[in-house]
């Protein structure tokens, strides 16, 4: 075993990739939802699933939560059957788009009602992070408009920006507010958050525990994703990710299974933003929709493709990287970082998880161990349900 290959391995499982609850239950597109007798009913089975896919991948140490999908009256408790479990409790992600009064906006809505109380769920959601422990405010909006002449661009800007100014200051001490941007859905006119620019000068404005948080499916397609994240990390603006994967907008695909090798780039830029040989030290977060598959299986995946990224990318020659940009040879600097990515690092993680007693293939022991098939038993009755099409 090459001992590049396999210090990259065992680096590569230290990331912790943290799993959205959101995920774990039945979702669907706005046609329909297609059922899976192995779904989790409530936020307890959700946790059960994260902790599941912790086991096999050793790299899924958290669960985010969606307000009011998870809601529950005793957080400490919620917190300890987490612990119990495997996992703690992550991200703490407000609601503000399902509503009947968000029907206009929330935050930039035009009535300064529905304004507050926008703010106050985000408040509540940020009171929650501190009975949690987590550390991040994880914000998605769906405002947006249809049609030209409908609201004013600006003036939804600057109530956008009131708001957030008032949950900001009320931010638990630990709490970094993340800003999640989108480039349309369902506003198709305009997008009050459309892109990185406006969340990065609203973080900038609000101070500096707010970040912009990437959703790698939220751009145009032939977007460069690894250049705004150079950007944003040189900005020292850069909160952390969801992760997913898309052909053309917000698809929620499993990470790495359409364009394993952008994913690759994203995560050289983070290693050369980082420190010690390491991917830069912000959030990582899977947000995906899982309509066909079955949602234990997609989440073992798509851990096993991030880790197998990240892997990749520390393989890159850094040293030698930059020798051959600056002597200008570009065919040999594409070569070097070529040669990285199409290595195949599948049994350098595999040594690695035999290191830390986990199966050599996570996605296949998994399959294997008739776990499904015991969930679709206990699970039969479909009277609960977790809630939710997915997060933003």
């Amino acid at each position: 075993m090459d001992q590049r290959l396999l210090d990259a391995a065992r680096k590569a499982l230290e990331l912790p990739v943290e799993l959205p609850s959101w995920g774990f239950g039945n979702s669907g597109t706005r046609f329909g939802v297609f059922l899976d007798p192995t779904s989790a009913r409530n936020t307890q089975e959700k946790i059960q699933d994260a902790a599941t896919v912790n086991r096999y991948t050793g790299g899924a140490p958290s669960v985010a939560l969606h307000i009011p999908w998870d809601k529950c009256d005793d957080w400490a408790g919620l917190a300890g059957y987490a612990e119990q479990q495997g996992v703690k409790l992550g991200a703490i992600n407000p609601n503000v788009f399902q509503d009947q009064e968000y029907r206009l906006g929330s935050a930039t809505h035009p009535d300064p009602a529905v304004r507050a109380k926008a703010v106050a769920h985000m408040v509540e959601c940020a009171e929650i992070c501190a009975l949690t422990g987590s550390r991040y405010l994880s914000l998605w909006f769906a405002d947006g408009t249809n049609y030209p002449g409908q609201d004013s661009i600006l003036e939804r800007r600057r109530r956008l920006k009131g708001a957030l100014e008032q949950v900001y200051a009320k931010l638990p001490p630990q709490v970094t507010m993340l800003i999640e941007y989108k480039l349309f859905e369902p506003g198709f006119y305009t997008t009050d958050l459309a892109d990185w620019g406006s969340a990065f000068t609203l973080a900038k404005a609000l101070g500096p525990r707010a970040k912009v948080l990437v959703d790698t499916g939220h751009h145009a397609p032939g977007t460069n994703i690894a250049y705004i994240v150079a950007l944003l990390l040189e900005e020292k603006a850069l909160g952390g990710f969801h992760f997913n994967d898309r052909r053309y907008a917000d698809d929620d695909l499993i990470v790495g299974s359409s364009n394993p090798q952008d994913l690759f780039l994203i995560f050289h830029e983070l290693v050369n933003g980082g420190t010690g040989g390491r991917a830069a030290d912000v959030a990582y977060m899977l947000d995906q929709s899982h309509v066909i598959e079955p949602k234990i299986e997609a989440m073992i995946l798509s851990v096993l493709n991030v880790q197998t990224a990240y892997a990749k990318a520390l393989l890159v020659d850094t040293k030698e990287l930059a020798a051959l940009q600056q002597a200008g040879d570009v065919l040999g600097a594409h070569s070097l970082l070529m040669d990285a990515f199409q290595t195949d690092v599948r049994p350098g993680l595999a040594a690695a998880r035999l290191e830390r007693g986990l199966p050599e293939d996570a996605l296949g022991a998994y399959r294997s161990s008739g776990h499904a098939r015991k969930l679709a038993v206990e699970r039969a009755d479909r009277s609960s349900s977790a809630g939710g099409l997915g997060g933003g």
